[in-house]
């Protein structure tokens, strides 16, 4: 397969009229992986949903391409069939559907007709990737994230992108919640899939999951617009000093 890009330029999105972003722009390729950081409120996670396709994220300015096709123009569906993936920081519990079938829907979506995996194989897969990430193996023929502490979903989102093999992985803060030896499987899990057919783009607060998943590029969002970008040594730079020396005299408000 060819190189993943992600390319978003002068991204502008409002909430119910308030705008959010402020015009982002990126480039995101395959075998890459981007961090973004920053304070609570600045935008962060607007920019994942938005991405997603999320109805209550209003684009108002901005285009954004998935391999070279408007990502904007498509559904939320069309969107996780051309291979966009967004692990969220709150994952959704649906009673009902069992881990193991919503699984297998979701990668049989995307395969060509006729190419659907099989019942078996399928199983003997997702066991697998489950023993490698920690995951009980009970888990698969529960109901989706019902019941799961909050890092057995995080895991259960990481065992989701490690089935589905994404172009472009959204993780919003994939960390939060884990303790550090869920955070090493989590992170482990990443570093297993980097390759140049996937693009990641991390959003985080803390600088501890980026000693784990070492960044290619790191950059720090404030007030809706990326403030500066850097490599790894950005994010240990944030780690101690904080967001306050990037801020214009007199301060911004996020």
């Amino acid at each position: 397969m060819t190189q993943a890009e992600l390319n978003i330029q002068n991204l502008q999105v409002s909430v119910e009229g308030t705008p959010i972003l402020q015009g982002v722009s990126l480039d995101i390729k395959g075998g890459e992986v981007h961090a973004i950081m920053g304070p609570n409120g600045t935008g962060k996670s607007t920019l994942s949903l938005a991405l997603m396709g999320h109805p209550r994220y209003a684009v108002t300015a901005g285009s954004v391409t998935l391999d070279g096709q408007d990502l904007l123009g498509m559904s939320v569906d069309e969107r996780a069939r051309a291979g966009l993936f967004l692990a969220m920081q709150y994952p959704s519990e649906i009673a009902g559907v069992s881990n193991a079938n919503f699984l297998r829907t979701a990668v049989n979506a995307r395969q060509p007709d006729g190419q659907e995996v099989g019942v078996l194989p399928f199983r003997k897969q997702l066991e697998a990737q489950m023993a490698a990430l920690g995951i009980d193996g009970r888990f698969a023929d529960r109901y989706l994230n019902e019941g799961f502490s909050g890092g057995e979903k995080k895991r259960n989102e990481i065992l989701q992108l490690s089935l589905l093999k994404p172009r472009i992985a959204i993780l919003d803060e994939i960390d939060s919640g884990l303790d550090i030896d869920a955070l090493k499987v989590v992170a482990q899990a990443v570093n297993a899939l980097r390759a140049p057919e996937m693009g990641v783009l991390i959003i985080t607060h803390y600088q501890r999951l980026l000693d784990y998943i070492e960044p290619d590029h790191v950059h720090v969002m404030l007030g809706g617009r990326i403030v500066k970008s850097g490599g790894g040594d950005l994010a240990r730079e944030l780690e101690a000093k904080g967001y306050d020396w990037l801020k214009p005299q007199g301060g911004e408000r996020t």
